[in-house]
Order: C-alpha cells, then sequence, then structure tokens
C-alpha cells in the first residue's frame, strides 16, 4: 500500500497540471452532489390536505389544509423572517395528532402541462379593445408616442403593457414587430383585411401589416397616468370658486399650447399646470383646489391655438397636468420628539405593499416608520428608522411580517394591510429572486421555484390575516386595492389610528408624490399565467376562509376582484 502511494505522489508531482485538474474534477463533483441533496426527497401530501377546496373549504377556526414544509433558509433574505414553522403559522396548522405533517405535493406535472404549448393572456376586453386597422406613414406617424421594435419576440400583450406603462391611451402594432403609443390616433381607419401581418412572437395573432397599425385602445391605462411629455394629466376639473387662492399664479396666452404652460409653471415652481382656454394658471393641491372631482373630458374639449391635436381647457373647465417640480410640503420626516406610549404594527404579508404603505405613512404624518428586521437597501434609500431597534419608541409604526400569537400580543394596536393574494405571491417572488424593483427570471417562474414557493407561501397569506383578527388587540384592516384606489380616504383612517392629526393639505401633497422609490415597473409582466389550477383552486379556498373570517366582525370581506380567477 506504501509503495502504491509513493508511485501516486510521484506521478503527481512530476505532472503538477495533472493533479489540480484532478483536484478541480473531485471539488466540482462533491458540489454536484451538494446542491442534488437539496432538491431531492421534497415530500408529498394527500390529496385532501393540499386542496381545501376540495370539501369547501375549512371554516374559520378550522385547521387550515397543509401545502408545504417551510424551507425558510431559502424562502426568506436579510429580514430576519426564518422564525420557525410554528411560529409563523401559529396554532392555525397544527395537526390534530401534534405529528409531523404529511409530505408535499408535486405540482411539476400540472406545472408542465399548462406551460407547453400554451400563452395565457389576461382577457382582452379586461386590458384593451381592438378599435381597428389604420393606415399609417412614416412622415406622418398614425400614433406619435413612444415607439420600440422587435423583430424577434414581439407580442399584443408586450405592445400593449409598455404603452400602458407610459400612460398612453392607445397602442398599435407594425410589420409584425413594430409597437407604436399616442393619447390620439391622427390616420384614416382602413379594412381590417389589410391588417395582415402575423406578430413575431405570438402565432396566430395580427400585429399589422405593411404600413398598416392594428390598434388597441388601454382600458386599464389610468387617466391619472397619461403623460404628456414630462408633465402627467391630472384631469379636466371645474373651476374652483376662488381662483386667486386656489392658483395664484396666472398668465394670459394667446398661443397657447400644453408645452407652454407647463414650462412656464415648472419655471415658476409649482406642481400644478391649469389650462383654461388662453389662460395659465398654476399652483399647489389644496382643499381648494382638491383634483378630487373630475369632469368629463369633454367639457374642455377646446383645442389648443398653437396644438393642434391637444385640449387647452376653456375658462370654466381646466385641463390639469402635474409638473415635474415637487411638492414639499410633506417631503420633512424626523423621529418623534418623545418616547412612544405604544407600540403600533404595520402588518402585512409579504409582497402586500408594506413598503410603499410606510413611504405613504411617512409622507402624511412627518415621521420614520421602523421595521421588525434591518434592511440596508431600505436604509439607503431613506427609510431612517430602519436602523433603529423595533421598540425604541422613536418611529410612528414598526413594518412587521410576523403572525405569531406571542409577537402579535407586542403590539399595542396594529394597521393589517392585506392585498389579492394572487397578486402578492407573485410580487414577493419578484423580491425575493429579483429585488426590490426587480424581477424574477422566467428560469424560475418555469423550474421548481415557484410551485415551491406557491406550496410553502399560499397558507400563510390566509394564516397571517387569522392570527392578527384573532390576537391583535386593536386591529385597522386596510385593502391594498382600497388604499391604492381611494389613497385620501384610507391613509386619512391609518393617519388617525397613528394618533396623528390628519392635514388634509398634507395628504393632497402625499397624493402627487405616492409612488415612491419603490413602484416596480409594469414592462416584464408574464404574458402568462403562472398559476396552474391546482394552485387556483387551493387558494381560492383560502380566500373564502379570510373573506369568512372579516365578514364574522363585522368587516368588509375582500375586494370583489380577489376571485374568481
Amino acid at each position: 500500500m506504501a509503495k502504491l502511494w509513493f508511485k501516486f505522489q510521484r506521478y503527481f508531482r512530476r505532472k503538477p497540471v495533472r493533479f489540480f485538474t484532478f483536484l478541480a474534477l473531485y471539488l466540482t463533483a462533491g458540489s454536484l452532489v451538494f446542491l442534488h441533496s437539496g432538491f431531492v426527497g421534497q415530500p408529498a401530501v394527500s390529496g385532501n390536505q393540499a386542496n381545501p377546496a376540495a370539501a369547501g373549504g375549512p371554516a374559520e377556526g378550522a385547521e387550515l389544509p397543509f401545502l408545504g414544509d417551510m424551507h425558510l433558509g431559502r424562502g426568506f433574505r436579510d429580514t430576519g423572517e426564518a422564525s420557525s414553522i410554528a411560529r409563523r403559522y401559529g396554532p392555525w396548522l397544527k395537526g390534530k395528532d401534534g405529528n409531523e405533517r404529511a409530505k408535499l405535493s408535486d405540482y411539476g406535472g400540472a406545472w408542465s402541462r399548462a406551460l407547453k404549448g400554451r400563452v395565457v393572456r389576461e382577457k382582452e376586453e379586461e386590458r384593451a379593445k381592438y378599435i381597428g386597422c389604420y393606415l399609417d406613414d412614416t412622415q406622418s406617424r398614425a400614433l406619435r408616442g413612444v415607439s420600440f421594435f422587435d423583430y424577434k419576440k414581439m407580442t399584443i400583450f408586450r405592445c400593449q403593457d409598455n404603452c400602458a406603462e407610459r400612460g398612453y391611451l392607445y397602442a398599435g402594432l407594425e410589420f409584425g414587430a413594430e409597437c407604436y403609443c399616442g393619447h390620439k390616433i391622427q390616420a384614416t381607419n382602413v379594412s381590417d383585411a389589410e391588417c395582415d401581418m402575423q406578430c413575431k412572437g405570438e402565432r396566430g395573432s395580427v400585429c399589422g401589416g405593411a404600413n398598416r397599425l392594428s390598434v388597441y385602445r388601454l382600458q386599464l391605462a389610468q387617466e391619472s397616468a397619461r403623460r404628456y411629455g414630462s408633465a402627467v394629466f391630472r384631469g379636466c376639473f371645474r373651476r374652483p370658486d376662488n381662483l386667486s387662492l386656489a392658483l395664484p399664479v396666472t398668465a394670459a396666452m394667446l398661443n397657447m399650447s400644453v408645452d407652454k404652460c407647463v414650462d412656464f409653471c415648472t419655471e415658476k415652481e409649482y406642481p400644478l399646470a391649469a389650462l383654461a382656454g388662453t389662460a395659465c394658471h398654476c399652483g399647489f393641491p389644496t382643499t381648494r383646489f382638491p383634483l378630487h372631482d373630475r369632469e368629463d373630458e369633454q367639457l374642455c374639449a377646446q383645442k389648443c391655438s398653437a396644438e393642434e391635436f391637444e385640449s387647452c381647457g376653456t375658462p370654466s373647465y381646466f385641463i390639469v397636468y402635474q409638473t415635474q417640480v415637487q411638492d414639499n410640503r410633506c417631503m420633512d420626516r424626523r423621529f418623534l420628539p418623545g418616547k412612544s406610549k405604544q407600540l403600533i404594527a404595520l402588518a402585512s404579508f409579504p409582497g402586500a405593499g408594506n413598503t410603499w404603505a410606510r413611504h405613504l405613512i411617512e409622507l402624511a404624518t412627518g415621521f420614520y416608520t421602523g421595521s421588525y428586521y434591518f434592511d440596508g437597501s431600505l436604509y439607503n434609500k431613506g427609510f431612517k428608522g430602519e436602523r433603529d431597534h423595533w421598540r425604541s419608541g422613536r418611529t410612528i409604526c414598526i413594518k412587521t411580517h410576523e403572525s405569531g400569537q406571542k409577537e402579535i400580543e407586542a403590539f399595542d394596536a396594529a394597521i393589517l394591510l392585506i392585498r389579492n393574494p394572487y397578486k402578492a405571491l407573485m410580487a414577493e417572488f419578484n423580491r425575493k429572486y429579483g429585488g426590490h424593483i426587480g424581477f424574477a427570471a422566467h428560469a424560475h417562474w418555469k423550474g421548481k421555484e415557484w410551485p415551491e414557493f406557491v406550496r410553502n407561501y399560499a397558507p400563510w397569506w390566509a394564516t397571517h390575516t387569522l392570527d392578527w383578527l384573532k390576537f391583535g388587540k386593536k386591529v385597522l384592516v386596510v385593502h391594498f386595492e382600497d388604499l391604492k384606489q381611494d389613497l385620501f380616504v384610507q391613509l386619512g383612517r391609518m393617519v388617525n389610528l397613528l394618533g396623528v392629526a390628519v392635514r388634509e393639505d398634507r395628504l393632497l401633497c402625499v397624493e402627487s408624490q405616492k409612488d415612491g422609490n419603490f413602484k416596480r415597473s409594469g414592462l416584464r409582466k408574464l404574458e402568462y399565467d403562472p398559476y396552474t389550477a391546482d394552485m387556483q383552486k387551493t387558494i381560492s379556498a383560502y380566500i373564502k376562509m379570510v373573506d369568512t373570517a372579516l365578514k364574522g366582525r363585522n368587516l368588509t370581506g375582500v375586494p370583489d376582484d380577489y376571485y374568481p380567477r
């Protein structure tokens, strides 16, 4: 044996390159074995446990069906959330006999079938309406907003999504690969038969033709997101009663255009530019001019004297744009002057908009929010309360995703933020694999990660709400969708719970600064539905469970758009 070892040693001493090659191969093989061990042996669960909908869904207080064990080491990053399963799921997921749960079911087969040869898009009528084929001219475009080309992967959804993200009302496709956006169609309608070219990235779908545009009106493009250059369109509004107080700066402009009025108000450092025929008014959103009661745009449809295709309002009805001037009335923030006597939680399931809610609360109250965890990226973006211990008493409220009884009872009151689980799960999956404003790669969506993530996180979405309703001392329920739709009212409710006097002018300022630094762009939305039929059935049962729990406490149930899918 010693002789063999000596020969082996002498061989590698003469050929050092071979030695290092052998060492590299050995380490590579070991790494592959280690990685493989992390993905095998995943447990599976019986059909009844994996699908609560099969039995109609358990009632409130009943045991939640178990969808899988929690791989918390991989499930969370840098947030301190990797607590035990019992802490996370609380009493809602304990077995009747106290034994270890059965193993996870495998969505793999259904997942593969759902993706194979299938691209599931949102219903056309929900996102956009096809309005016809239009003539296009390279010298005078039918849609004169932004444009982009993709000669390999252009789809109708992708074009619509890009135009909607930029706030345009229309999206048009041409030559099977070109996408154009605009607020108005400035061309002649032609026969649909002339739009005859197939989309480069979507067989069976039409993307215009040679100098012909397939045009869609974007149903979901919010008017508040429409843009004119750098200015954001806010709508048509009735002339305020006391014009000189509501909009203190005015200039007469005989050759009126949107550009001229926006540039004038920007130079005067006002965030609002209001066009009134031949007059341009500048000011701030205030209680005298809150921009809440919008009028029909036809009342403002008087063409600009210096701009053929834009409306400049009338002396009685103003067209209003928001300039790039920042409204600084709500930008000051500080720590509480004295230690708070109560700890108030801002509780939510991950992906439910907690960071956005913190941004709104800080602007509305002028005080920093804290966190149960620490996230350096949030601290660097201006959330200075992130570094304080959550019990310091220097912050107005505390972000938390915890849902155990002990953790909940540590707080004196809570704002419970609830979001549609289908949206929340996808948002948290994107955060986990792409960061706060990034996106998970398609390989993650189509691989093992997504179905495993849904198995682990879907039940937690339900238990999180159930736990806070059961153990919370004073809980204000706010639905993410309601906050987004009616920010002024919902944020006022939140600020009242925090014990801060609501200042309407400050809330109006928040409305114009509402996005913050963590708004994820819509440019990389999935072009298919990642939820399999089994996933949808299970999640729907959880939605019904939460809805029942909310109504059982005389609260508003979940919003209608949570289901059916």
